[in-house]
């Protein structure tokens, strides 16, 4: 016996409101019947991959991302629209502007006025066919940390010694392009213009210039193993009678003054002594090539082959010495003219060519020569001399 049921009529509730119509109702409307997405019944079956050409290897298969519920939702409603919008948009006109530029209104690309890149090469021209020749480099100035100091430019110059240069600068005797300079270190430039004051020369004309003729026994410059140095025989007493310089001897000339060039203990001959810088660079600097003349008496036989390496081709410490002069004096002594001063140098070349020295000494220093100066005394240099 079936059970009897009761059936309850359904509630009316308030009239809901009519929904929009939807994009498909729209185009229903319009006469058009909507496009039908592609479903796995009605796709078209997909074509088999192509092999890949011999010798290309095979791509792996990427697999399918999934995507994002929300982002296939905004990529329909995106593909719809754009349908709809290009059904309801009127048919292209011929010769009408397309693309970006029709839809913002603008002429066309062949229509518009050069601007931009193709009007700034036409101003400059292009870098292609610009000339590859580059502008010559323009050199800066050295900077003043490389400048030379003030007392080296002054030696170089020749004005007087960095020595004398620093007593000067400190005395305010120097001035630079008319400035006055009194700091002892400054950097000028190379081409600077350099004045000084009459009182340095007057200064510099007080200095002295003495020559000795040295005896055996004493040393040129600082005393050793108990041999005295030769400046003690700078005195009054020991002045040669046949100086005619006017100058008269003050002890105060000793001061500053030292030998320019050196004598073994066992020679003799002319040692000069000076107070002037530009002396003592002129016949001991490293760049003086002022010819020095010795008298050295010698024993042993000497070949023509031994004379010829004397004048060159010998070495000393592994140096090549500069060709010298090389003559017989005498049949006893030798004369050599050398523009070199090695220590003990005379000496070492006569052994290595199988002579001993017996004695030797200068006689010469540039354009001074001894003369008839006495041994063991001395004189000043004449202004009219020079070395």
């Amino acid at each position: 016996m079936t059970r009897p049921t009761l059936k309850l009529p359904p509630k009316k509730g308030p009239a809901q409101p009519a929904k929009p119509p939807t994009s498909r109702a729209r185009r229903a409307q319009h006469g058009r019947t909507p496009s039908v997405a592609p479903t796995p019944a009605n796709a078209a079956p997909a074509a088999p991959p192509s092999p890949p050409a011999e010798g290309v290897p095979a791509r792996a298969a990427t697999p399918p991302q999934p995507k994002t519920r929300n982002a296939g939702a905004d990529s329909g409603t995106r593909r719809r629209t754009s349908r709809a919008a290009t059904a309801m948009a009127p048919p292209p006109v011929p010769g009408a502007p397309s693309g970006r530029g029709a839809m913002a209104g603008l002429a066309p690309r062949s229509s518009r006025p050069a601007t931009g890149k193709p009007a700034l090469r036409e101003k400059f021209g292009s870098p292609r066919t610009q000339s590859a020749t580059p502008a010559p480099r323009a050199f800066a100035a050295p900077p003043v940390h490389e400048h030379p100091r003030l007392s080296k430019l002054m030696s170089e110059r020749g004005l007087c010694s960095r020595r004398e240069a620093d007593e000067w600068i400190e005395n305010g005797w120097v001035k630079v392009d008319g400035i006055t300079t009194t700091v002892l270190g400054t950097r000028v430039p190379p081409r600077a213009h350099i004045d000084v004051d009459p009182a340095a020369r007057r200064h510099q004309s007080e200095q002295v210039t003495i020559l000795l003729n040295k005896p055996v026994g004493y040393v040129s410059g600082q005393p050793e193993d108990d041999y005295r140095p030769a400046i003690v025989l700078i005195r009054p007493e020991n002045r040669w009678p046949g100086d005619k310089s006017p100058r008269k001897f003050k002890p105060s000339q000793l001061r500053g003054l030292a030998p320019a060039g050196r004598l073994d203990i066992d020679s003799t001959g002319l040692l000069v002594f000076t107070q002037d810088g530009r002396i003592a660079k002129r016949l001991v600097g490293e760049k003086s090539d002022v010819e020095k003349e010795y008298l050295v008496r010698v024993e042993g036989a000497l070949t023509p082959e031994g004379l010829k390496l004397l004048q060159h081709g010998l070495e000393l410490d592994g140096v090549k010495l500069k060709p010298a002069r090389v003559s017989w004096q005498n049949e006893s002594q030798l004369r050599f003219v050398l523009r070199e001063g090695r220590k003990r140098q005379i000496r070492r070349m006569c052994e290595l060519v199988g002579l001993k020295v017996t004695g030797l000494k200068r006689v010469r220093s540039g354009s001074v020569s001894l003369g008839p100066l006495t041994e063991g005394q001395w004189r000043y240099l004449r202004p009219d001399e020079k070395f």
